[in-house]
């Protein structure tokens, strides 16, 4: 199993319309095959800062779902309210 971390920055006052577009996305992963969960949190005192983590069955899973048409469409509503690219990083379980 992997956890996949993705840090987003919301442009100020697009914070209703981000929570929209990312439960969509949310929604949409959910039938994925190798998607475990996920949850999402908000930087406390900067509600235009949010951290997802996600859980996949392994990276090949991720890597399908990143490379994804569906991932792409719900990308499209998500990035024009960002004020950055979103960064994303890969971790598995310590040995």
């Amino acid at each position: 199993m992997i956890k996949v971390i993705i840090e987003r920055r919301i442009m100020p006052g697009l914070e209703a319309e981000y929570e929209l577009a990312a439960r969509e996305a949310m929604r949409i992963s959910l039938g994925i095959r190798g998607f475990i969960g996920g949850e999402t949190l908000v930087r406390l005192g900067h509600t235009d800062r949010r951290l997802m983590i996600t859980k996949w069955r392994d990276l090949r899973a991720w890597k399908e779902w990143h490379a994804s048409e569906a991932r792409a469409s719900a990308m499209q509503r998500i990035l024009p309210l960002l004020t950055e690219d979103e960064t994303i990083q890969i971790y598995e379980a310590g040995y």
